[in-house]
Parts: C-alpha cells; sequence; structure tokens
C-alpha cells in the first residue's frame, strides 16, 4: 500500500510531503525530483512567484546513500519568499495581528472555506488552497516515476489546446505517434506543445488574455505507457483503476473534467466504432488494434497505453478583479483584490498530472505485485508476466 500526506502553506516556511510504501533498495535520485520540480516552475503564462522560488528537495528521511530504506520517505520543499512572510504567517501569537483579508474572490476557495472553518481571515484559507502544494505532490510523483521506471513504465503530458485554439480538428497528435522526437519537442516548447505553428497561436491566445486582465484554461493529456495488464480491479468501486486516477486528476486546482481514453466523444459513436478488437500473436502477446478505451477496460488495465485529458479553467486570480462581497460587513463590493497570479497554468498543470498518474500506477503496483523490497516486486512482477504469455 502506497500513501502521503502533504503539509504546508503558500507562503509559510516550506513544504513538506511524507511518503509510505516505496519498498527498500529503489535507486533515489534527488536530482530527478529537482528536474520535476522545475518543470512544474516552467510554461508561458506563469507569474511572479516562479522568478522567486527555485525549487529543490530536501530529503529528512526514508533514503540512505541514495537508495530507499522502506520506512517512511520525506520530502522538504523551501519557500524562498517565506523571508518576506515570517510576520504574517508567524505560528506565534502576535500582539498585533495583521489586517485580515476579508473581500473573497470568486473561482476561489475564499468563501467556502471560510465559512466551513469558521474563519475570519480569508488568508487561513488562502494559503492551503493554493497550488503552491502541488510542489509538494510533484515531487512525491517523481519517487513514485523513479519506482516505475524501473519497470518500463513512462510518464508524459503535452498541451492539446489553450481557450479557444488548439490543433484543428482531426489533426491532435495519436499515441501511436508519440515519439521521442515527438517528446523532445514538447520538453522544447513554452507551452508543452509538440507543434511549433500551435505553440505560436497558444502564445499569442494568452497575450490576448493578458492584455485584457484575462486568464486562460485549457487541456492537456497525460498517458503512460509500458503499463501491464492487471493494475486496478471490477470488484469494488473504489479500486476501478479510472476512477482511482480520475479522482487524482481532479483534484488538480482548476482542473473541472478528465476523460480516459476516448471520453465523451465515444458517447456519440455507435460500439461497433467504439470497442478495441483484441489480437494475439507469439511476438507482441495480446493487444488491441486501437486504443479508445485509454488502456483500462472493467477498471482494469489492459496493456495499452493508459490516456487521459484534463480539462482546467482559467484561474480566477485576474488583473481586473470581479464584484464580491466582504466577509465581515457583508457588504457588496465592486471588486476583490489583486494578488501576484499566473495568466495560464495549463503546461504546469500537465506536469502536476504526470505525478499524480505516477502515483496511483505505482499504488496499484504495489497493490497488485506487493514486496517489501525492490528485488521481491520485481520477482512477483515476473512471476505474473509470464502468466499472461506476455513476452
Amino acid at each position: 500500500m502506497l500513501r502521503f500526506i502533504t503539509a504546508g502553506e503558500s507562503h509559510g516556511p516550506c513544504l513538506t510531503a511524507i511518503i509510505e510504501g516505496i519498498p527498500a533498495g529503489l535507486p533515489f535520485a534527488k536530482d530527478a525530483v529537482d528536474r520535476q520540480l522545475r518543470r512544474r516552475q516552467g510554461g508561458y503564462g506563469r507569474g511572479g512567484r516562479m522568478k522567486i522560488e527555485r525549487d529543490s528537495v530536501e530529503i529528512l528521511s526514508g533514503v540512505r546513500h541514495g537508495v530507499t530504506l522502506g520506512s517512511p520517505i520525506t520530502l522538504q520543499i523551501e519557500n524562498q519568499d517565506w523571508m518576506n512572510w515570517q510576520e504574517a504567517m508567524s505560528p506565534l501569537a502576535a500582539e498585533t495581528p495583521p489586517e485580515p483579508v476579508t473581500r473573497v474572490r470568486p473561482g476561489h476557495a475564499d468563501l467556502a472555506g471560510a465559512l466551513k472553518y469558521g474563519h475570519a481571515d480569508v488568508r487561513n484559507v488562502i494559503e492551503r488552497a493554493s497550488s503552491r502544494e502541488t510542489a509538494a505532490r510533484v515531487a512525491v510523483g517523481s519517487v513514485c516515476r523513479q519506482f516505475l521506471d524501473v519497470f518500463g513504465v513512462t510518464i508524459g503530458s503535452h498541451v492539446i489546446s489553450i481557450a479557444d485554439v488548439g490543433y484543428p480538428p482531426g489533426e491532435e497528435p495519436r499515441v501511436a505517434d508519440l515519439d521521442a522526437d515527438f517528446w523532445e519537442r514538447v520538453e522544447a516548447s513554452e507551452m508543452r506543445c509538440a507543434s511549433p505553428q500551435v505553440t505560436r497561436l497558444m502564445i499569442d491566445r494568452i497575450l490576448v488574455g493578458k492584455r485584457h486582465g484575462d486568464t486562460c484554461g485549457g487541456v492537456f493529456e497525460v498517458l503512460a505507457t509500458g503499463v501491464p495488464v492487471g493494475l486496478g480491479s471490477y470488484s469494488q468501486w473504489d479500486r476501478r483503476l479510472a476512477a482511482r486516477i480520475g479522482q487524482a486528476l481532479l483534484s488538480i486546482p482548476s482542473a473541472k473534467g478528465v476523460e480516459i481514453g476516448g471520453g465523451f466523444a465515444l458517447a456519440r459513436l455507435p460500439g461497433s466504432q467504439v470497442h478495441d478488437v483484441v489480437r494475439y500473436d507469439d511476438e507482441r502477446g495480446w493487444y488491441h488494434l486501437t486504443n479508445n478505451a485509454g488502456g483500462i477496460e472493467g477498471g482494469i488495465s489492459n496493456g495499452e497505453p493508459v490516456v487521459a485529458r484534463v480539462a482546467v479553467k482559467p484561474i480566477p486570480t485576474l488583473a481586473h478583479p470581479l464584484p464580491s462581497v466582504d466577509l465581515s460587513t457583508r457588504e457588496n463590493i465592486d471588486s476583490t483584490r489583486y494578488e501576484r497570479s499566473d495568466v495560464c497554468v495549463v503546461p504546469a498543470a500537465g506536469v502536476v498530472g504526470e505525478a499524480m498518474l505516477a502515483i496511483v500506477l505505482a499504488d496499484a503496483w504495489l497493490e497488485k505485485f506487493g514486496g517489501d523490497s525492490l528485488e521481491e516486486t520485481r520477482q512477483n512482477f515476473l512471476a505474473y508476466q509470464a502468466t499472461t504469455s506476455f513476452p
């Protein structure tokens, strides 16, 4: 069983994550975690916070001489901006508390969080609801990726569209075409989009939003290759792999929709055009002619790439804030405050999506194959593979 928890506020001293369940004996590369943290901070349309933070992980437990111990792994990411917030965010009682934030922002957790937890100062909501927390999740996901790498599982994401701009209909990348060159172009793109032409259109669209003091959402695709048959289960609703992936991806701030495989488009087609024909040969083993199911059938991975798309809403912090209400006076006001923010987070959200998919797959992997040590897990996996007639 794999589980993790994160802690920390956006402008507190640090973010912390504790992971339990990673087997002993896994080679652990700090540089690999830092690389994923840097990827999360990239993408055109990011705000001023990215110029302040230089995310890097500190390993506090669970790893010795570059190898996991099987005990809980503690990761810490320092917040560079903490130096500017030590008084406002101090954990100690203050003789003169800072002026409370009372104007709630539409689209944020401000109002619901303040009412739920009984906060008179919305700052108490803002700090934890902030997407800054996802840096800790990316660190956890990097550890899970290092585990999955051992078994040949690779995970990537790319941006399909920004607002109303994206690939022309019928020209979106197909999973079968996502080769090494494709991923090199994705990593080189400011929008994490393989097409230079579409990247330019996306950037132009973000610039239009920025000029109007507005923000842009979009859609990213995340996928994993090398996933074997058998992760997840149809036996209970909460063990279905698609459901677990859906929950994980919808937990990303601003995520408002998830499709697995062909998703909503499949609802408009007859069954004869939807379901993936199964084939078998001695060289490839079991395989499908298409992958409309997105690598999951009946709640179980079917050996094809696991593919999901996530709709990301425009972030709600606007340079020209919307009307709202003051929490303390209940007075309707013309505008809320403006806090430093991004214009578009879709490329970064894709990196968070990779982390969440890695976490779900690593959890399902350990559920299926078990093992307190990496070698035990490996032997269990190889024994299982022999029973499924795969090469």
